[in-house]
């Protein structure tokens, strides 16, 4: 176990066999590759990965799926060769969120996270020719 120190998480212990992987990193961070997910401390679809190599920095995800019924991404070949999985394995989709101070929720739609449970990696994506938006806001309840 190691101890990640300086979060606004605090101190946090964690397998470093257990993060998940970035292999090229995240949009505008491609020096980070590997995050600890937070456990939920509240019920609700949102939940927090904290980045091991930059203390200062974490992330809020959600499955964008239970927001926006209609919206998909299928991996390619190439992503689920750098996800290190096959046609069979599963892939999950994640939206990085915003919450500005107006507390007007937004979802980066426009380059999701695959994530492949099988090996722990991810992968952010930037879809081209999409309608979708990188401060897509949720719809209206």
């Amino acid at each position: 176990m190691k101890t990640l120190t300086g979060t606004r998480f605090g101190d946090i212990e964690y397998d470093p066999e257990q993060t998940l992987k970035f292999p090229e990193g995240l949009v505008g961070f491609p020096h980070l590759h590997h995050f600890i997910v937070m456990p939920q401390t509240k019920p609700g679809p949102l939940f927090w990965i904290q980045s091991v190599e930059d203390a200062a920095l974490a992330f809020v995800l959600t499955d964008p799926c239970g927001f926006f019924l209609d919206y998909a991404v299928t991996p390619d070949a190439g992503e689920r060769s750098k996800l290190g999985i096959g046609d069979e394995d599963d892939c999950l989709l994640l939206a990085v969120v915003t919450v500005p101070p107006d507390r007007k929720i937004t979802l980066n739609l426009a380059a999701p996270i695959l994530f492949a449970p099988k090996t722990n990696r991810a992968l952010q994506v930037i879809l081209e020719k999409t309608s979708w938006q990188t401060r897509t806001p949720l719809p209206a309840a």
